[in-house]
């Protein structure tokens, strides 16, 4: 556990935070007379972005893995792979690069990500960072079993927070997300419930991934959303019909899943390209073969704007989506090294005016064929909360 919990000055410290409405190691590096730390201190104030009430780096990493095949194997969706001390390292580099937004949940691994995290984080870079995880998908507590459905009923939330605490090795989630909007749970009572542990000090904010509309308007109310976080890329475009507008209106922050579009716009992907389970891509109607060299011109556009501002294609998907608004925080995730530095340094692309609008033009002018999603998948988007009795 956090050290924080056993020291009143830090604990005030974090308090303080919470009713500001800014990440708890920021307000503690402005009390601090001391220099900050090499990896924020090269980076300028401007460098940071609003998400709802909190500041972090404008890049983040997703922390979304899995067990693999050989002993301390780790393994992504997509077919990368680490082992867990590869992990470690490489979520300690990105907090050393300045990255201040690490996004996770219980479900991944299950339980494996919030552990790497936590080991990962603990010590020193826990006060720099802000922290996400998410609970909604449940998980049998002592068995890590998959348990089917969704469930945000309050006493399993409470249940997954003490293990999420647990597992990330410290006191308090910076921002709690409900994974998916449970439809027989009135999003009152899951607020209701989440309410309760921001005054305990063990959440500080929460976030609503992939909700109903009406169900994030009613989960503003009873005590503000911090963030929203939805599948959005040049692949997928789906935020731009309601989402961000709804974000901007209530001053929401937005964090995008998949901002890669699992690969595609990073120039992995080519026509012939064939996906087997357990890829998850196998299961996605636009990476079909019947499709895919339809698609491809989406990536032959990212590839070729890449080559004109001289970065990655995975560099010129990430700063277009953060140049769609300010108060947008991709979270890329990577088992690549090499590949999160360079995620990191997309944080310094900018595009003009023109170019911006050149290019935003260019991408809505190409159809994309497929659903981004299976059906079973894409039936728990969207979903909206039963009304409260």
């Amino acid at each position: 556990m956090n050290s924080i919990s056993a020291d009143p000055h830090r604990r005030g410290l974090l308090t303080t935070a919470a009713t500001l409405g800014i990440a708890p190691w920021l307000l503690s590096a402005c009390a601090q007379t001391a220099s900050a730390p090499p990896s924020t201190a090269a980076k300028p104030a401007a460098a940071f972005r609003r998400l709802g009430p909190l500041q972090v780096f404008p890049i983040g990493l997703g922390v979304q893995w899995h067990p693999g095949s050989a002993p301390q194997g780790v393994v992504d969706l997509y077919s990368s792979s680490t082992t867990r001390q590869g992990g470690i390292a490489l979520i300690r580099r990105a907090a050393d690069l300045g990255v201040t937004l690490f996004d996770t949940a219980e479900v991944y691994g299950p339980f494996m990500s919030e552990e790497l995290l936590g080991e990962s984080l603990q010590g020193s870079r826990r006060d720099r960072v802000v922290i996400s995880t998410k609970f909604g998908f449940p998980v049998d507590q002592a068995t890590g079993r998959r348990l089917g459905g969704v469930n945000s009923r309050p006493e399993y939330i409470r249940q997954a927070v003490e293990g999420q605490l647990r597992r990330l090795r410290t006191d308090r989630i910076d921002l709690l997300y409900q994974h998916r909007v449970d439809p027989q749970v009135p999003i009152e009572d899951v607020v209701g419930t989440i309410k309760d542990l921001i005054r305990q000090g063990k959440v500080l904010h929460y976030g609503m991934s992939e909700p109903g509309l009406q169900t994030v308007r009613r989960a503003h109310k009873e005590h503000p959303v911090a963030a929203i976080q939805n599948e959005y890329s040049m692949l997928y475009r789906g935020p731009e019909a309601e989402v961000l507008s709804l974000c901007e209106e209530l001053g929401i922050g937005f964090v995008p899943w998949s901002p890669l579009g699992m690969g595609f716009l990073a120039g992995t992907v080519s026509a012939n390209s064939r996906f087997e389970q357990p890829d998850f891509r196998a299961s996605v109607p636009r990476f079909a073969p019947a499709v895919l060299p339809a698609n491809m011109a989406l990536a032959n556009l990212v590839k070729t704007w890449s080559a004109r501002k001289n970065v990655t294609p995975a560099q010129l998907s990430l700063a277009w989506l953060t140049a769609q608004k300010p108060w947008i925080v991709p979270i890329p995730g990577t088992t690549n090294v090499a590949h999160l530095e360079q995620n990191v340094a997309a944080a310094s692309i900018a595009f003009s005016a023109a170019e911006l609008k050149e290019l935003n033009a260019a991408v809505a002018a190409i159809p994309i064929q497929g659903a981004r999603l299976s059906p079973a998948v894409l039936s728990a988007t969207g979903v909206e909360a039963t009304p409260r009795r």
